[in-house]
């Protein structure tokens, strides 16, 4: 019989140590996650809802939009790195450093072959129990975005329009997604 497998707990400064190799590191509820640095296409992707969120959050002051690399911290000791990610403004202004980031107000993973188990499982149980209010899971191959809220068990997929109301009081950001998968893909 062999020797059971160690299973070490990572901390934040293990994490903050490694090596800039081109590899993105997460550290969620003690767990090292590792990802290549996302391809093209990918990034091309995370680019898309930033560009349309941009303009709607400084426009009704909702925030801070911010892309990985990141050192987003849920609790002292953990580290995320989410695709592309809003939080709210400290005391009227952007955040200055890590620390002041807090808790998301929305959080945008882009699908990939590597990246799909933690995006679906691991990342989006963590950003719920932390609170944020809304986790989106954006396929580009299947042309749709899963929505995840706190309590939800299941998410709410939309393939026509993806519409987002952080403020009640503000009208709501609307992404007519046929729209935006054909950009993506860059077709006319």
């Amino acid at each position: 019989m062999g020797m059971p497998e160690l299973v070490q707990r990572w901390t934040r400064e293990m994490v903050l140590a490694l090596p800039e190799d081109g590899n993105r590191y997460e550290l969620l509820d003690g767990e090292l996650l590792v990802s290549p640095s996302p391809r093209s296409a990918h990034q091309d992707t995370v680019v898309a809802p930033l560009r349309r969120l941009l303009p709607y959050v400084d426009a009704h002051r909702l925030g801070h939009p911010q892309i990985s690399p990141a050192d987003l911290q849920l609790t002292p000791e953990e580290l995320a790195q989410p695709d592309l990610f809003v939080v709210p403004l400290v005391e009227g202004r952007r955040p200055k450093n890590w620390e002041e980031y807090g808790i998301p107000l929305l959080v945008v993973e882009v699908l990939s072959p590597s990246t799909a188990r933690y995006d679906r499982l691991v990342k989006r149980r963590r950003y719920q129990r932390a609170g944020t209010r809304e986790y989106w899971i954006v396929d580009p191959d299947a042309r749709l975005v899963e929505r995840w809220r706190p309590d939800d068990d299941r998410p709410e997929i939309l393939e026509e329009t993806l519409s987002w109301q952080p403020d009640s009081a503000q009208d709501p950001l609307r992404i007519e997604l046929p729209a935006f998968f054909r950009k993506v893909w860059g077709e006319p």
